[in-house]
Formats: C-alpha cells, structure tokens, sequence
C-alpha cells in the first residue's frame, strides 16, 4: 500500500504556519535572541551544575560559582583583547589606504579591458555625456545593524545573563513540569531523552568548538607572527571567536587577512600568503581534527549546516549564526525520536 498524500489544505496551513513563524522570528528578534542564547549557554554549563550538585553544592551556590567562573574567563579574554584591538584600530585608517592604493594597482589592467569593451559596444564614440552616477545614501555599518547601539547591547548581555542563571539555578524544574504536562508515558520517555541528548550534544559542541578553536588560534597566531603580519596575537584571537560560526567565520578571517596583508607588504605574493596560510589551517582542521572530535553524533550535513548559517543570519544576524548549528543539531536529534519528523533528521544528517 501506498502512503497518502496529505490534502492540499493542510500542505497550504503548513506553509502559512511557517511563513508565520519565520515572521515572528524576525521582528521579534529582540525578544528571542537572549532567550535561545541564555537556552544554549544552559545546556553548556548545566552539566558543571550537576557535577556541583553530586558534590552536595546547593543547585542555586553552584550555578552562582559556575556563572561567575564563566564571566571571568569571558572577561580575561576581552582584557587581553583590548590592546591589540586599540592598536590594530589606530593603524587602520593608514592600512586601510594601502591597501586601497595596491588594490587600485590591481584593479588597471581590468578597468582597461572594461573601458575597451565600452568603447567597442558604442562603435567608438566617447562617453563624456553620459550622466554620473547618482551617490546612493550611505547605510549605517555592519556593526550598527547587527549588534545596534551600545546601550541595547548592553542590556542584551545583562538580561542573557540573568536569564541563564535563572534556568540554571532552577535545576530540572522546567523538565518536570514538561514531562507532568505530556498525557502519555511515551510521550513523557521521548520528551527526557530528547531533552538529555539535545543538552549532551549541545556542550559536546560547544566544548569541543572551543578547544579547536583554541587550538586552531594559537597556530594561526604563530604563522601570522613567523609572516610578519602586524598584531599576530589579534589574528589568533579573532581566530577563536569567528570559528564559532560556520563558514562565513571563515570567509570574514580571509577577508580581514587579505586586506591587512595588502596594507601591510608591498609585494602582492607576500600578502597573499597570510589568508593562505589561514586557509590551509583551517582546512586541515576541518578535515583531520573536527570529525575525531565531534564523532558521529554531531556529523551533520555540510549544505545544511551552510544554508542553516544563512537562514540565522539572515534573522539574527551574528548571534543567529552562532545559534545555528545547535539549532540544526536539536533539529536532528528530534527528528531521531518522531516519527512525524524522520525525514527532516535524515536530511540534515551526514
């Protein structure tokens, strides 16, 4: 026998309920952003509470002193990142005109090639009167749109912080009243192992995201120092937090390299060497270190992980992309445990 198909109608109320979604998502970007963020850094120190817990530490002492260990580290790492940033921001305007001034030298034998095409398509007659470009408004800038004014900011990592001691002082509240609301046993033993992989694989990840990352930056600082790069321990730094986002972590690292690079050195081979290196590095390690340090549970399907980095992007911007690989990896291990859901776990399996 052969499945039905499910009527038109309830194909059309799925797309609606999606489209619905992805609204809410968006405008209520605000509102969601700390609460998924507060979820995942849950998941992350909920098993250093429980550890504390087994130690007969008081579920509330414990999530103050697994909080306050983990702000400090936060904040030990923004200290040692400040003066290579105040430098690297003081020489900036003078790199940024290097390699504008190279770029411009790279750029000639293109424009001349573009310019003789022009010429050909008009059958050679000059272009004088054609009307200048109108000069569009200036946007506001990457950091403004993504992050907002600095008091919004602010107010986001307060209430991210509040809110994640609150779920992690509360123990396995949230889970009991969960498990009491579902009617059936089966739904009740689906729901805790769902929840008890969802938390393992998300610290997994971040765990080991963060050693690699570690890792990863120390040896991207000491190839930018052996090529002379300006600020190497920056470069290794910035290495650490934009791996924590799939791919255009990446692309931003080989973008930053290959135009400080230009600013840097005169000869054009000198200055690729540097995103280079960095593409190399991270190549090995995608492909030697990640896949023995994740193991199988958290292989997922690269297209997806890709387009999953987009979509978040493109909803939360950074903090959506950091978001996204714990959500697409949630996503799987529910589609593991429903039925309704398996061909959405086969899809973004590996």
């Amino acid at each position: 026998m052969t499945a039905e198909r499910p009527p038109a109608s309830s194909a059309a109320l799925t797309v609606l309920a999606t489209l619905a979604t992805i609204c809410a998502l968006y405008f209520g970007r605000e509102f969601f952003v700390p609460i998924a963020l507060s979820v995942l850094f849950t998941g992350l120190l909920r098993p250093l509470v429980r550890w504390l817990e087994a130690a007969r530490v008081p579920t509330a002492a414990g999530a103050t002193a697994v909080l306050v260990v983990f702000l400090g580290a936060v904040g030990l790492g923004a200290n040692a990142l400040a003066d290579p940033v105040r430098g690297w921001i003081a020489k900036a305007p003078q790199t940024l005109n290097d390699a504008e001034a190279r770029l411009r030298i790279l750029r000639q034998p293109l424009q001349q090639i573009t310019s003789a095409a022009e010429r050909v398509e008009s059958g050679g007659s000059p272009q004088s009167g054609r009307s200048a470009p109108a000069a569009t408004p200036s946007s506001p800038g990457i950091a403004a749109r993504v992050f907002g004014t600095t008091t919004s900011l602010v107010g986001g990592v307060v209430e991210v912080v509040l809110l994640t001691f609150l779920l992690l002082a509360s123990g396995d509240l949230f889970m009991q009243k969960l498990v009491k609301m579902l009617p059936f046993r089966g739904d009740k033993v689906t729901a805790v192992r769902i929840t008890s992989e969802v938390e393992a694989a998300v610290s997994r990840y971040m765990g080991a995201t963060a050693v690699i990352n570690l890792g990863q930056g120390i040896v991207v600082a000491l190839a930018m120092w052996l090529l002379h790069l300006p600020s190497p321990v920056l470069w290794g730094v910035l290495t650490f937090f934009l791996e924590f986002i799939p791919y255009l972590g990446a692309a931003f690292m080989l973008i930053g390299l290959g135009v400080v690079g230009l600013g840097a050195f005169n000869n054009v081979g000198h200055a690729l060497l540097a995103p280079g290196a960095y593409l190399l590095i991270t190549t090995l390690q995608n492909n030697l270190v990640s896949p023995v340090a994740y193991g199988r549970r958290l292989r997922l399907n690269p297209v997806a992980v890709l387009v999953g980095v987009l979509f978040w992007w493109f909803l939360w911007g950074v903090p959506g992309a950091f978001l996204a690989v714990p959500v697409i990896a949630t996503a799987k291990i529910m589609g593991d445990h429903i039925e309704s859901l398996q061909a959405l776990g086969e899809f973004l399996a590996d």
